[in-house]
């Protein structure tokens, strides 16, 4: 029994990069039966196949968003009756991004800004269906005055009548990205239209494909969130240094887009109760919220994770994406104070490298960690045993891949103990892989940290160094208190965060999904539930009747 599953990804190389990407493609082998079509939102690619996933996937497909708009689906000029539409349909739009916040006493239904947004998205899709696109009225100078309309209208929030010629030009540019899904031609038999179910990897942008097939054609619609992509729009947001009124419109749109993705689906599979409560808060139905945590490969560290060695001695770890929000400032300084009680400690800083294509954050990751080694300079000026010896210090700086840390396997083993000093996290990637490997941790309670560990590791608060350093000592200090955590971290890690559990949890919810979808016959198929289950009895009497017409035996 086949399904057939559009999988809607963020864009980049190849369509996602980091965990997500890694996680889907996993997704696609470990439920080859089922037939996947990959289609990439939002990113750089062309229409191009995929890069192979290791092994050829029957029946995967892909789609591609372009990123440059001008051929995007102009395909044919806009007479007066759809500029109208359009011109309706924006400025309600733009209205509803820009008005104030729900009145208070409980507004009607058509007065609910979510309903609202809705019924206007569902007007614009339809628009961009009959009409082939609105690429180019999304960028048209009229867009951008209906958008300046909407700011300086009485009511508008006073964030956005602050707004300048140059913040509605930067939001207009955004929201014709935002919508480009609507100007796809994936809303046919050849792509979308036959698909039993979409399955999104993100709400927001990455999910309105399918919320357009659900609108054309019923097409059930499944969102899993393993990060929250609201709150890393706010931060990246304000880390770009936008204005004010910028990132109220920012805020509005990425808002309502969300929420709507969460009403709308069919069930919502985060991947830990952190992502949940934002879930909840934007409006998800508790009865369509599921928790699934997500699959890793626990096969590498079975070696490391069933040793008897436990770490060199008196060596803290730390590995991970080298950024502000890592906090390892706040590490050196607890590091310092551990050091002062315990002189024979070292700690390693081992930097995972950028995901290609990442330039930006590449460089800041490469500005941070200049900071952070000028600090462990002054913090641990490098000893030596003697005047003619040469000094070492105790804090290390390396790169995974390199020849002091060459694979995560080595990284780990190394370790007594692993550290997170985090100030803001998802679902830490770094900490479960710790608890493959049997490895007691400390970590700041951000993020899904405590969800992760389930009383298997320390929790201190972020941002307090000396929390952090006492946490640390007090295993150093314990072997056999750091053994017992380990082996406790390592038996709920492999109870709970295997790709084997992973991918049992999605194969029930694909067939379950699909059991309360409308049946949609088409020629040829196999889909299960598509017919009633007697028309496959031998000897039924079902399909002489459903033949007939009848809906009873013949005499």
């Amino acid at each position: 029994m086949l399904v057939r599953i559009g999988l809607l990804t963020e864009g980049g190389t190849p369509c996602a990069t980091g965990d997500t990407g890694a996680w889907w493609q996993r997704l696609v082998r470990g439920l080859a039966p089922h037939d996947f079509d990959l289609y990439a939102v939002g990113g750089p690619l062309p229409a191009v196949p995929l890069p192979p996933l290791g092994r050829p996937v029957p029946g995967t497909g892909v789609g591609a968003l372009p990123a440059g708009p001008p051929e995007l689906a102009a395909r044919r000029a806009y007479g007066r009756r759809d500029r109208r539409r359009f011109a309706e349909g924006f400025h309600a739009l733009a209205t509803g991004l820009t008005a104030e916040t729900d009145p208070a006493g409980g507004p009607a239904p058509d007065q609910d800004p979510a309903h609202a947004f809705a019924t206007v998205l569902g007007a614009l899709a339809d628009l961009a269906r009959d009409s082939g696109g609105l690429t180019g009225a999304l960028r048209s100078d009229d867009a951008v005055r209906l958008l300046e309309t909407a700011c300086r209208a009485p009511g508008a929030r006073r964030a956005a009548a602050a707004a300048g010629l140059g913040d509605h030009l930067a939001f207009a540019d955004h929201l014709e990205r935002a919508l480009r899904p609507l100007s796809l031609d994936w809303y046919d038999e050849t792509a979308l239209a036959a698909a039993d179910l979409c399955h999104a990897t993100a709400g927001g942008p990455v999910a309105l494909p399918g919320l357009l097939a659900k609108r054309f054609f019923g097409t059930p619609l499944l969102v899993t969130e393993y990060g929250v992509g609201l709150r890393a729009h706010y931060l990246d947001a304000g880390a770009a240094g936008c204005s004010t009124a910028l990132r109220a419109l920012l805020a509005a749109l990425h808002g309502r887009l969300a929420g709507e993705t969460y009403r709308q689906a069919a069930l919502l599979t985060p991947g830990n109760a952190h992502a949940r409560r934002w879930q909840e808060k934007l409006g998800a139905p508790r009865d369509r919220v599921r928790t699934v945590h997500p699959g890793m490969p626990a096969e590498r560290f079975a070696e490391v994770g069933e040793a008897e060695e436990s770490g060199e001695p008196g060596t803290l770890v730390w590995i991970g994406r080298v950024e502000p929000a890592k906090d390892l400032v706040a590490l050196l300084h607890a590091f310092a104070e551990l050091r002062a009680r315990q002189p024979d400690t070292r700690l390693r800083i081992v930097s995972v490298p950028a995901d290609p294509g990442e330039s930006d954050r590449g460089a800041d990751h490469c500005a941070y960690l200049g900071q952070c080694a000028a600090l462990a300079a002054q913090l641990f000026p490098d000893e030596a045993a003697g005047a003619h010896a040469v000094g070492e210090n105790p804090v290390s700086f390396e790169e995974l891949g390199g020849p002091e840390a060459p694979t995560l396997e080595d990284v780990y083993a190394s370790a007594a103990v692993v550290v997170l000093s985090s100030t803001v996290e998802g679902f830490p990637a770094s900490l479960v892989e710790a608890m493959f490997c049997a490895r007691a941790t400390v970590s700041t309670d951000v993020g899904a940290v405590v969800e992760i560990i389930g009383g298997t590791g320390l929790v201190v608060p972020p941002r307090n160094p000396r929390a952090l350093a006492d946490a640390c000592l007090a295993l150093l200090r314990d072997p056999e208190r750091r053994h017992r955590l380990g082996a406790a971290a390592r038996a709920r890690a492999l109870e709970l965060f295997t790709v084997e559990q992973n991918l049992a949890a999605f194969r029930g919810i694909y067939l379950e999904l699909l059991s309360h979808a409308p049946a949609r016959h088409r020629a040829g198929s196999d889909v299960p539930f598509a017919h009633p289950a007697e028309a496959h009895l031998p000897g039924s009497w079902a399909p002489k009747a459903v033949a007939a017409g009848t809906g009873a035996p013949d005499a």
